[in-house]
């Protein structure tokens, strides 16, 4: 089972559902009903497993170029309520921000919505 990272404790993971925006992969990309781990820092000693969680869709952004978020062959782009809802109250802009620290070159990124199956810890 892969498991699914994240390096920061985002309100949106108490929710029974919640999105998040994850690269395309080339070996083996996200797909609608796969099961992942949920996992708070996952590459640290501190690592906590959270929970098991469904994809249950998929969407295809267009993710950025530079600073700007672009349109890709009519791939539609990140909204400003999308961003929101995905624990970046500064919108597209601070999403655009966080995503840069990656430095990945791809011009389409996934939103992915999952659904907890079950949850094993609390944050702390």
């Amino acid at each position: 089972m892969r498991i699914l990272g994240f390096s920061q404790k985002w309100a949106k993971l108490d929710n029974a559902r919640f999105t998040t925006f994850r690269f395309t992969r080339r070996d083996r990309d996200w797909t609608v009903g796969e099961m992942v781990d949920v996992v708070y820092r996952p590459r640290s000693k501190k690592r906590r497993i959270l929970g098991l969680a469904r994809i249950v869709k998929k969407e295809i952004r267009a993710a950025m170029l530079g600073n700007l978020a672009i349109e890709v062959s009519g791939v539609p782009v990140v909204t400003h309520a999308e961003a929101e809802a995905d624990g970046f109250p500064g919108g597209v802009e601070e999403m655009l921000q966080w995503l840069k620290k990656a430095g990945r070159p791809d011009p389409t990124i996934n939103k992915l919505t999952l659904r907890w199956v079950a949850r094993y810890r609390e944050w702390f």
